[in-house]
């Protein structure tokens, strides 16, 4: 039988052992906050990149759309020019079939604005860049969030167990959620998850 000073020692252990479970607990709650304050953030940025590049596509869709108009227009004009005997009606002819291919050139290529068709479709690819960044950390924040959610339960059942193997599960759950925030963070194309 246990005498009282032994007893008094295994609670006195215990009570120390259940502290360091319990700041265990608190530094891998606190890691999962940065994780998904990150993976919400980087959620929301792809969110924003995918309806830019929507807009930009449906933008350059539209000069497309106005450019054929255009050239359509042109193309039936020249015919409607050279069927056309009349010198004066020519030239307005001329100028406005000019003129129409000069817009037209100008929805395809306007790099002053940076707003025509080759602008655009360069822009709307580089938000494309972007979102597909935004996910890929996005998932590597969600992976880490759950390795640190898991590990918090470990260490809490540690506390009801007294079983320590528990708390070094936790302990390596919690070393690959800072694994994954740290991919996430800085290399969120190396590792493919999803």
């Amino acid at each position: 039988m246990a005498g009282p000073h032994e007893n008094l020692e295994h609670a006195e252990h215990a009570a120390h052992t259940n502290k360091n479970i319990a700041l265990l607990i608190s530094v891998i709650a606190l890691f999962l906050a940065f994780s998904e304050t990150l993976g919400k953030s980087a959620q929301t940025s792809a969110i924003s990149y995918n309806v830019e590049a929507s807009n930009l596509w449906a933008f350059f869709q539209a000069k497309t759309i106005r450019m054929t108009t255009l050239t359509t227009a042109a193309e039936t004009r020249k015919i409607d020019s050279a069927a056309t005997a009349e010198a004066a009606i020519k030239d307005v002819m001329a100028k406005q079939i000019d003129t129409w291919q000069k817009t037209a050139a100008r929805y395809n290529d306007e790099p002053d604005t940076n707003e025509g068709r080759k602008q655009l479709a360069a822009r709307a690819k580089d938000a494309e860049s972007k979102r597909d960044t935004a996910m890929a950390r996005y998932h590597h924040y969600e992976v880490a969030s759950a390795a640190f959610q898991i590990g918090i339960v470990l260490a809490s059942a540690t506390i009801i167990t007294s079983m320590m193997m528990l708390a070094w599960l936790s302990v390596s759950l919690a070393g690959l959620g800072l694994m994954f925030t740290a991919i996430g963070f800085f290399a969120p194309h190396a590792v493919h998850l999803f």
